[in-house]
């Protein structure tokens, strides 16, 4: 592979920024980087923070307004020289795609989940198709794209997302004395609670506790992350008459959310609208068993149900109590097989793997 080759990469956020996305980015960035397959890469975020980059790695300030960045991201490009452009979401792909034609470089397009799970622009749709290599974080995401983009089906490639080496199994004793849950069989769930996206099945766990509790569980549902949602979950809690086994924990600390993974008897996300599903990566890098929807990317986190357990939605409720009076799993076997899999070596061997592939077509 030709260790000189330039890159420009084209993010909504990378290093210090929020989310799956942006960690996805510094993940795959970093990989590279490591991999000596290019002398320099240049990130141009919308959302960024003053934080540490890889080797040959320079980024440039934010811009939040498209047309500034649209303009930024030009300026950037005019007078040097670029061999490959990454873009890390389908919404920047035209502009990613402009870039590549002044230049003549090769265009790799990162998809994730949702944004490509129905038909695009025309815009989006073209850009994607002018891709040398199109990126896919689960076979879910794969054939969608492939539903609707006329590109070669061995241009698009599946790498998925990595679990970060904070996420180990521990004594979880000390964070279930802090919350007060002795006692108490502990439900879990971390993810964004927002209104355009209620696909993460908050609603269906909080809908399934009263059986629970009948069955004879004392359950404590805790919910960690952000969102305007959460005023209808709160209300659905109260509705249901548990809102004081459903605690809603916000936003928290990394040390403190590793903590809250290892003492929880059961992480369970029945989402409908995965893309892949880092927290249950997260979850099982902790040791704490995860259950899960057998649909969209959430087949490929939980490894088709040799990580994690994946049921059909009418069988969730009946699946959680089985799961909450079966013994905890070895916390150590399930994270040393997590990591086997989605650990930071499998990550970067599928980056490398992906970037051959790149060079080889050219």
């Amino acid at each position: 592979m030709k260790p000189s080759l330039t890159m420009l990469a084209i993010v909504t956020g990378a290093f210090g920024g929020r989310g799956g996305i942006a960690q996805y980015n510094r993940d795959f960035l970093g990989a590279l980087a490591e991999s000596g397959a290019v002398s320099s890469i240049t990130i141009l975020p919308r959302h960024a923070a003053d934080v540490l980059l890889p080797e040959r790695s320079e980024q440039k300030p934010a811009r939040l307004g498209w047309i500034g960045y649209s303009i930024a991201a030009l300026r950037t490009v005019l007078f040097r020289s670029v061999d490959l452009v990454f873009c890390g979401h389908l919404f920047m792909a035209p502009m990613a795609a402009l870039i590549t034609r002044l230049k003549g470089a090769r265009l790799i397009v990162q998809t994730h989940g949702i944004e490509v799970w129905r038909r695009p622009s025309r815009s989006q749709r073209a850009a994607l198709e002018a891709a040398d290599l199109v990126l896919c974080v689960s076979r879910h995401t794969r054939s969608a794209v492939l539903s609707w983009a006329a590109i070669a089906p061995e241009r698009v490639l599946v790498v998925p997302d990595i679990v970060r080496e904070a996420f180990t199994p521990g004594d979880g004793s000390a964070q279930r004395t802090a919350l007060a849950l002795e006692g108490k069989r502990v439900l879990l769930t971390v993810g964004r609670m927002d209104p355009r996206e209620c696909h993460k099945g908050h609603d269906r766990v909080i809908l399934a506790i009263s059986n629970l509790v009948a069955k004879g569980h004392d359950i404590c549902y805790l919910v960690v992350g952000e969102g305007a949602d959460r005023v209808r979950l709160e209300t659905l809690a109260r509705d249901a008459g548990v809102s004081e086994r459903v605690r809603f924990l916000g936003r928290v600390g990394l040390q403190t959310l590793v903590e809250i993974y290892r003492m929880a008897d059961l992480f369970v996300m029945p989402s409908t609208g995965e893309g892949f599903g880092v927290a249950f990566l997260e979850a099982m890098a902790s040791g704490t068993p995860v259950l899960g929807l057998d649909v969209g990317g959430a087949r490929d986190a939980l490894a088709d149900g040799k990580l994690g357990t994946v049921v059909r939605e009418a069988d969730l409720p009946v699946t959680i109590a089985r799961l909450l009076f079966e013994p905890k799993p070895d916390a150590g076997a399930l994270a040393a097989a997590t990591r086997a899999r989605f650990g930071r070596e499998p990550f970067a061997s599928g980056v490398r793997a992906a970037l051959n592939r790149l060079m080889e077509a050219a």
